[in-house]
């Protein structure tokens, strides 16, 4: 095609307008041009559509099921958990059980059953003060409401309870064995065991330069409460807490390898 078939003239001596030769009227003063169009080259007929590949599609859901958690992902543990320690708050409370027996406290001697109690108990036999204790129960079951839960829905209630019972029954244990006289109670170590495991993965992702739908740093602040609390409540105990990570990062390096393999 030359560049003279590119355009028509107007005739409309009042407009010259370069319009294209595929219309019938000029675009910008309305002058008749040519009673038809002419017809396009075949050679110039557009191109076919690509035949459109069919979008992947999931399976249908079950009932009950939302996109992305599975049915069975409710949180029995994590709620068994705070319910367990509700109970244990109320038996104490209208002395129904003396705290004096449910802590840990070396020598543990032939009370094993102390170290299953003390993650559930927060009333420590020799203070007064409950304030503080309600604090230190609060930033405790609040971590754990919130990353056992998460973490239930991500691994399930196996891992949350292991890892719970590690962090806590574990760290209380290795507390005693190691601060002789002190008392160990509450389950500063169980909750910090779940929120270093619901983090590994995003960690993981961040030192990848990998997207990460996580909040890394309200864990932090989360994370840096519980570590403190031993500075106000000293049956927080930091040893126990010490344990509690170490078993969060191992704990959620071996989930997070199950999950690519």
């Amino acid at each position: 095609m030359s560049r003279a078939d590119l355009f028509v003239v107007c005739k409309n001596p009042d407009c010259g307008a370069e319009v294209s030769p595929y219309v019938t009227e000029c675009p910008y003063c309305g002058t008749r041009l040519q009673k038809r169009a002419p017809k396009l080259d075949r050679e110039l007929k557009p191109a076919q559509r690509s035949r459109r590949v069919p979008a992947p599609s999931l399976g249908r859901l079950r009932a009950g099921e939302i996109p992305g958690i599975a049915a069975d992902s409710s949180p029995y543990v994590t709620g068994a958990i705070i319910l367990a320690t509700g109970v244990f708050w109320i038996a104490t409370n209208a002395t129904w059980l003396d705290p004096s027996r449910l802590v840990a406290i070396g020598p543990l001697s032939s009370h094993y059953t102390r170290l299953l109690s003390a993650p559930f108990t927060y009333l420590d036999p020799h203070s007064s003060s409950t304030l503080g204790s309600g604090v230190y129960q609060f930033a405790t079951l609040f971590a754990i409401a919130v990353f056992g839960w998460l973490l239930e829905r991500r691994q399930g209630g196996l891992a949350v309870g292991a890892l719970f019972l590690l962090g806590a029954v574990g760290g209380a244990a290795v507390a005693v064995a190691a601060g002789g006289s002190t008392d160990v109670a509450g389950a500063n170590g169980g909750a910090l065991a779940l929120l270093c495991a619901w983090a590994i993965p995003d960690l993981l992702a961040r030192r990848a330069r990998r997207d990460y739908g996580g909040d890394l740093l309200g864990t932090g602040v989360i994370a840096l409460v519980l570590l403190a609390m031993p500075i106000a409540r000293p049956e927080a105990n930091p040893i126990a807490g010490g344990v509690g990570i170490v078993v969060g990062y191992l704990g959620g390096l071996a989930l997070a390898r199950r999950g690519r393999a």
